[in-house]
């Protein structure tokens, strides 16, 4: 009986079907079927004898990873890399939005807005030049400052402890302001008349961001705070591996690192996706983890 109802419904709807048919052929393309690869990671991959005929290795790849002298640096620095990123760069967007919001002159909010957009549009390759020139030890402006004042200059790209400091930093500074529009979106949900009663009760801003604001958005910050721990493990590797040197290796060797050298370079393809495998496996448990801790607490989730 459910069947013939559920039925009725698809038919009775059927041209929105229609119109979401090309999103999942798409996601089935190109998200889905190259999963179907995965699979390598438990095979003895052989280019000449393909997926299929490559012979089976069972544990084998993930064994050697575990195994591996560089397993605990490239686990540690990830993980450093990923939770400091997440600790410190997830509130800004939301303190960003809420201070954007207080801003009543139209003109020099959208100044604003379009001045933090911007550096969210800039590649990954311009970013990391740009830190280059701006960190240069004998021409930087920054090693020009530090020696004006009386310091040493400092090679902050090829020197381990910064290199933390810079990736997060420069990546808050790149995406504060593009992260901000959905909490700005959901800023602009908030009952206006709510903000009038607290303002002829003599609240100040900051009561009534406290109180009004942000309890309002208060489910889309956990719904974005469960999307970035799931993905905590998914450091881009493009940022790492361009800021990579020979004596920042230490800091800067992180899981998508070495699997490009180990994939690529190497050409050791089975275990590359091994690698690749564990980390995604660690990210989709800790999604699952986030998820019902949250809807358990807040009764907020994704599903």
């Amino acid at each position: 009986m459910r069947n013939r109802i559920a039925l009725r419904q698809v038919i009775k709807s059927w041209q929105l079907y229609v119109l979401l048919l090309p999103a999942l052929l798409y996601l089935f393309l190109f998200q889905y079927a190259p999963m179907y690869g995965i699979i390598i990671a438990f095979k003895d991959f052989n280019p000449v004898q393909g997926i299929l005929g490559s012979p089976w290795a069972g544990w084998k790849h993930f064994e050697t990873f575990f195994q591996s002298y560089m397993f605990t640096d490239v686990l540690v620095n990830t993980l450093k890399l990923s939770v400091f990123s997440l600790l410190l760069g997830f509130p800004v967007p939301i303190l960003f939005a809420l201070l954007l919001n207080q801003v009543r002159r139209q003109f020099f909010k959208r100044l604003i807005q379009t001045v933090t957009y911007a550096p969210y549009f800039i590649s990954t390759v311009v970013l990391v030049s740009m830190l280059n020139v701006f960190l240069a030890p004998s021409t930087g402006f920054v090693n020009n400052l530090i020696t004006m004042s009386g310091g040493e200059a400092v090679n902050f790209m090829a020197r381990a402890e910064w290199f933390r400091t810079i990736y997060i930093t420069s990546g808050i500074w790149q995406s504060m302001g593009f992260s901000a529009i959905i909490y700005l979106a959901a800023l602009s949900g908030v009952n206006p008349e709510l903000h009038e009663v607290a303002t002829v009760d003599g609240a100040s801003a900051v009561r009534r961001i406290w109180h009004i604001d942000l309890p309002s958005i208060r489910p889309t910050i956990i719904i974005m705070l469960i999307l970035g721990v799931g993905s905590v493990m998914a450091v881009g590797w493009e940022k790492a591996f361009l800021m990579q040197q020979g004596m920042n290796l230490p800091a800067s060797e992180i899981i998508s690192t070495y699997v490009y050298k180990v994939g690529l370079q190497n050409a050791q393809y089975s275990l590359a996706t091994a690698i690749g495998l564990f980390n995604s496996v660690i990210n989709f448990s800790l999604l699952i983890v986030t998820n019902q801790l949250s809807k358990k607490m807040t009764q907020n989730s994704l599903w």
